[in-house]
């Protein structure tokens, strides 16, 4: 289930402590990113559980969305112990996301 998130400081402490952190860059105009969104967050609780999920609202917060240039809605980043490791923008396919996400997620979950 997605965290939203309410403040850069929430943002930056959750991006710290999560091993793995999807965040979801929307907005209320994007009728996309209503869409897809759900399509995400099954397809991450189904397949990469461990992964955290974040919810972000560039037009509520766009000092957090700034500082990770974001430009465009959806914009979905995929934050491997702090750093970027995917970024995708825009017209966002779900089994591509799902292929980028299964190398790093089995390197760092598969011992568990």
């Amino acid at each position: 289930m997605f965290t939203e998130i309410h403040s850069f400081e929430e943002f930056l402490k959750l991006k710290e402590e999560e091993p793995a952190m999807l965040a979801y860059f929307s907005t209320e105009a994007c009728n996309v990113c209503k869409v897809l969104k759900p399509k995400v967050e099954e397809l991450i609780e189904a397949e990469f559980s461990k992964i955290k999920l974040a919810y972000i609202k560039s037009d509520k917060l766009p000092e957090v969305a700034a500082q990770n240039q974001i430009f465009t809605a959806p914009t979905i980043v995929v934050f491997i112990e702090g750093r970027e490791y995917i970024r995708k923008s825009r017209s966002i396919g779900i089994s591509e996301l799902q292929r980028e996400i299964e190398h790093p997620y089995s390197m760092m979950f598969s011992e568990e």
